[in-house]
């Protein structure tokens, strides 16, 4: 199967019907939902980028019992 470009997907797009064209733009929403929960799931992993945030956080609430944000 060619792929397409994307001017010729922007094309079909607007030859789809009401219906074709919602349900095309839950697929995407749920592709970029899945996209997100991926990047986050790795962000706060053992070794993510975030996970050191994630402890902060962890220990504020152990500490003091509540979450402190440092950007008052």
């Amino acid at each position: 199967m060619r792929q397409m470009s994307l001017a010729e997907i922007k094309q079909a797009v607007e030859a789809l019907s009401p219906g074709d064209l919602a349900e095309l733009a839950q697929f995407i929403r749920q592709r970029e939902n899945l996209t997100w929960d991926r990047q986050i799931d790795a962000d706060f992993a053992e070794q993510g980028r975030l996970r050191p945030v994630l402890e902060e956080v962890r220990e504020n609430i152990r500490s003091k019992g509540k979450i402190v944000f440092p950007f008052r």
